[in-house]
C-alpha cells in the first residue's frame, strides 16, 4: 500500500517511520530544496513524544541536542530587579520526561531515522489530488497513491487541495510570534533572558553548541493584522513598531532585524475543523489542528497524532474507512486539551496588566524558592500543560520486531 505525506518537519517524518515499520509503502514530499537547516527556534517535547521517541530509538540523539538552557532570567518592563531562576527546578517539578530541542535538529532526528527506508523528495510539491488518489506535483511526473496525508503546517497546500481555500475555522487568540536569529556574542551560554511588559514578551537565549542565539518576540493585538504570511518586510515592520522602547537589550535584539540569516513570524491562530479527513486525505499536526504556535504544545500533539495515525492504519490493515474516524476519536481530546492550554499560557506568557507582569516575576520567585516536594505539587496543581500532557493515554500498537503487547498503553502518572 502506497501512501504519500506532505511535508517533513515534525509530524511527516514521524508518521513516515511508523508507517514503514508496519509494511507500508511511504514517499514524503517537500517543498524545501533540503531538509531544513534555517534555525528554527526551540520547541518541547513533553513525555508521550518522549516515550513516543524512545520507542523510535532516538531518544538518545534528541537527549545529546538539547539546547542546555539552565537559567531565566525575566525582567519585568518598568521593574528594577530582575528575577533568576533555574530552568531545570521548574521543567523537573512541571513534567515527568521533558525536553527543549531546536526545531530543526529534531526535524532532522525525525527524518533519519527512516531515511534509508523512506522516499523523500525534497523541492517539490502538490498541486493537484484525485479522489481516485492520483497525485499531480510541480516537478515530479503524476503517480498515484492509495492515501495522501497533509503533514504541512498551519498554512497547508494540502488542506487546501483536499477541503477547499476556506476549510474550517480559524480563532485568532489575540497575539503574534516572531523568532530571528542573533549572533553568538549576544548569548550567555545556557541562559534565557526575558523581557515582559503590558501585552509584550521578547526572549532571547543561547547556547555554545548552537553557534548562534534565537530572540523570541511574543506581542498582543486586539485584531487580526493585514498582513500575508510571506511579507516579510511588513512582518518585520510589526515588530520593531511592537517593541518600540521596551529596553536597551531588546533595541539591540530589533536591530538584527535587518540581517538575520533566519526569520519566522506567524497569528497565534487555533485552527478548528470538522473533521480532517476526506476521501482518501487526512491530516496530522498543525495542518488539521494547530492549537497555536509556541503555547499550546504543538509540537507534542504533532508527534502524538502521527503515531495515532500510523498505528489505526496498521490496527485497519491500510482501511482508511475504518482508521481515519478512530484516529479522529482518539485525537480528540488531545485537540481540545491542547487547544485550552494555548488559552492560558497566552494569558500568562502576554501579560494583558500591570499585576500580570509582577504575578509572572512574583510567580517564579516563589517556584525557585520551594523545596522539591512542594514545587512539584504547586506546578502540576496550576500548569495546565503539565496536567495535560502528563495525563496523555496513548495506546501502544504492536509494531513487527518491537516487544509491544497489543493493546498495551504509555504509563499514565
Amino acid at each position: 500500500m502506497r501512501i504519500l505525506i506532505s511535508g517533513a518537519s515534525i509530524a511527516g517524518p514521524v508518521l513516515a517511520y511508523w508507517l514503514h515499520r508496519y509494511g507500508f509503502s511511504v514517499t514524503v514530499v517537500e517543498r524545501a530544496p533540503t531538509p531544513r537547516k534555517t534555525g528554527g527556534h526551540a520547541v518541547d517535547l513533553f513525555r508521550p513524544a518522549m516515550d513516543i521517541s524512545e520507542r523510535m530509538g532516538v531518544l538518545e540523539r534528541i537527549e545529546q541536542r538539547v539546547t542546555g538552557t539552565r537559567w531565566l532570567t525575566l525582567c519585568p518592563e518598568g521593574a528594577g530587579r530582575p528575577v533568576r531562576v533555574e530552568l531545570s527546578r521548574i521543567f523537573d517539578a512541571a513534567s515527568a520526561r521533558h525536553a527543549e530541542i531546536m526545531r530543526d535538529d529534531l526535524s532532522e532526528i525525525y527524518v533519519d531515522a527512516a531515511r534509508n527506508d523512506v522516499e523523500y523528495l525534497f523541492g517539490d510539491s502538490i498541486t493537484a489530488i484525485s479522489p481516485e488518489g492520483g497525485v499531480r506535483f510541480e516537478k515530479a511526473a503524476p503517480r498515484r497513491f492509495d492515501l495522501v496525508v497533509g503533514a504541512d503546517g498551519v498554512h497547508s497546500n494540502v488542506r487546501r487541495l483536499a477541503f477547499g481555500e476556506n476549510a474550517g475555522s480559524s480563532e485568532f487568540i489575540g497575539a503574534y510570534l516572531g523568532v530571528l536569529t542573533l549572533p553568538e556574542s549576544v548569548a550567555r551560554d545556557g541562559e534565557l533572558r526575558i523581557h515582559v511588559g503590558v501585552g509584550r514578551t521578547a526572549g532571547m537565549y543561547g547556547s555554545a553548541r548552537l553557534g548562534d542565539a534565537r530572540a523570541l518576540l511574543l506581542f498582543r493585538s486586539p485584531r487580526e493584522l493585514e498582513c500575508h504570511h510571506r511579507d516579510i518586510p511588513r512582518q518585520k515592520q510589526l515588530l520593531r513598531t511592537a517593541f518600540d522602547g521596551m529596553d536597551v537589550e531588546v533595541d539591540r535584539w530589533l536591530d538584527e532585524l535587518s540581517r538575520t540569516p533566519a526569520f519566522y513570524f506567524d497569528s497565534i491562530t487555533q485552527l478548528r475543523m470538522d473533521t480532517w479527513s476526506r476521501g482518501r486525505v487526512t491530516l496530522v499536526g498543525d495542518a488539521g489542528y494547530c492549537p497555536g504556535p509556541a503555547v499550546g504544545g504543538s509540537t507534542t500533539l504533532a508527534v502524538v497524532g502521527a503515531y495515532i495515525l500510523a498505528g489505526e492504519l496498521a490496527r485497519a490493515g491500510g482501511d482508511h474507512e475504518r482508521a481515519f474516524p478512530a484516529y479522529e476519536r482518539a485525537m480528540a481530546d488531545h485537540v481540545r486539551g491542547s487547544r485550552a492550554v494555548a488559552h492560558s499560557a497566552a494569558k500568562t506568557l502576554i501579560p494583558t496588566s500591570r499585576l500580570g507582569v509582577t504575578g509572572l516575576a512574583r510567580g517564579a520567585q516563589l517556584i525557585s524558592a520551594l523545596p522539591a516536594g512542594p514545587r512539584r505539587a504547586l506546578l502540576r496543581l496550576t500548569t495546565k500543560s503539565a496536567r495535560l500532557y502528563n495525563s496523555m493515554d496513548i495506546p501502544r500498537y504492536a509494531v513487527p520486531g518491537l516487544d509491544a503487547p497489543a493493546g498495551a498503553s504509555f504509563g499514565v502518572e
